[in-house]
This record gives structure tokens, sequence and C-alpha cells, in this order.
């Protein structure tokens, strides 16, 4: 998995690659659950994500409760082929709000 942060004006933009799984997950939560903990919208870019499990899933779960339940705006960026597959078939694409550009997520603010 590659990620890197990217801090946008009222905003954080976590830019994830490569294959997300088991191993990776708890970095991905980690990084997830910090950011969030610095009271900023979080924008989740998994556009280049060629894999992703029930664990990575799960993070990405977890922080869209931990948004909720702080009452900040959580999405999901450009969602590749792989990761809206796995989102559709657990019907989380119903819970998740997805974005197709920075610009859509920023006017929500």
């Amino acid at each position: 998995m590659k990620s890197s942060l990217q801090h946008q004006t009222g905003f954080d933009l976590l830019k994830l690659g490569g294959e997300i799984d088991l191993h990776y997950s708890p970095e991905l939560r980690e990084c997830i659950l910090a950011t969030l903990k610095e009271g900023k919208p979080l924008l989740v870019d998994l556009e280049d994500v060629s894999y992703i499990d029930s664990s990575g899933i799960a993070s990405l779960v977890e922080g869209f409760q931990t948004a909720k339940s702080a009452s900040l705006p959580f999405g999901l960026l450009k969602v590749s082929p792989t990761a809206k597959q796995v989102l559709t078939l657990t019907r989380l694409d119903k819970i998740f709000t997805l974005y197709d550009s920075v610009e859509d997520f920023s006017q929500t603010l």
C-alpha cells in the first residue's frame, strides 16, 4: 500500500494506492484515525487501489463512524473499479459518500 496525506484548504486528502489487505489495514486505520483526531474533514482517494479486502474495508468503515460521531465530513474519491466492486457487494456504496472530484467534496463543506 502506498499512502500520502495532503493538507487542503479546510480538509485533508489521503491518497491510497496498491493493495490494501490484512497486512496494511492497521497502517491505514492508524492514518485515518490520526488524521480525524485533528478535527478536519477527510477525503480518501481510492483511484489507485488495485485490491482491497475486508480488513481494508473495515478500516474505512471505522474512519466513517469516527468522523460521523465527531460531525466531520468523510468521503471516498475516485473509487477504483476493484474497490467499487467490493463496496457494491457489501452495500457500503450506499453508506459512503462517493465523489468524482476534490471540488465536489470541497463544495459540501
